[in-house]
């Protein structure tokens, strides 16, 4: 049971460090660069947003009674270019977003091991969840990785900055370790 709980925290934990990335990365563009696709393969950072806020609302809206893949996603609309501001861009980021983490926060250990559908397969709702740990994640390295090219040298790392590997450990070793608790039951 305990294992439960620390899963549901350390998730939440994860979705939220990949949000603040992409957040990040966005702080330091000027909004025409979110609009950016290098050829016609590619999706521009706005484009990647919109997918991932399709997605999000389509998987967690009523997520433990209805399939993942709503009748009303148009998924294909997704990847056409229709975000004109950085505004348009974060709102439909945060709807996604709020749709997922308040769906996220409501779940509970007993929920767990229930069965849900994405596109009429059986996934349990930690497959599902595991899923899109997989799938957000993907899309915000996208999002990071062409940030920084559109940014070229000007870029704020968002992690520990290139050869900054042996000052970054030197202070997190010169501290004492904190002590790690078990996380309540819920």
């Amino acid at each position: 049971m305990e294992a439960n709980v620390s899963y549901l925290e350390s998730v939440k934990k994860q979705f939220l460090y990949y949000k603040t990335l992409g957040e990040k990365a966005f702080e330091q563009l000027e909004p025409d660069q979110l609009f950016v696709s290098v050829n016609e393969n590619t999706n521009s950072i706005a484009v990647i947003v919109k997918h991932l806020s399709g997605n999000m609302l389509s998987r967690w809206t009523d997520f433990l009674t209805s399939d993942g893949e709503k009748e009303w996603r148009n998924r294909d609309d997704e990847f056409e270019e229709t975000i004109t501001t950085k505004e348009e861009l974060l709102d439909l980021w945060n709807k996604g977003w709020d749709c997922f983490t308040n769906t996220l926060n409501t779940l509970t250990n007993s929920n767990l091991s229930q069965i849900i559908y994405i596109r009429n397969e059986g996934h349990t709702v930690i497959e599902a969840i595991n899923r899109q740990l997989a799938h957000y994640p993907y899309h915000i390295g996208q999002i990071v990785f062409y940030a920084k090219l559109l940014k070229s040298g000007e870029w704020d790392s968002l992690s520990i900055p290139k050869n900054k590997s042996n000052n970054y450990n030197a202070e997190k070793f010169s501290k004492e370790k904190p002590s790690k608790t078990s996380p309540t039951k819920n």
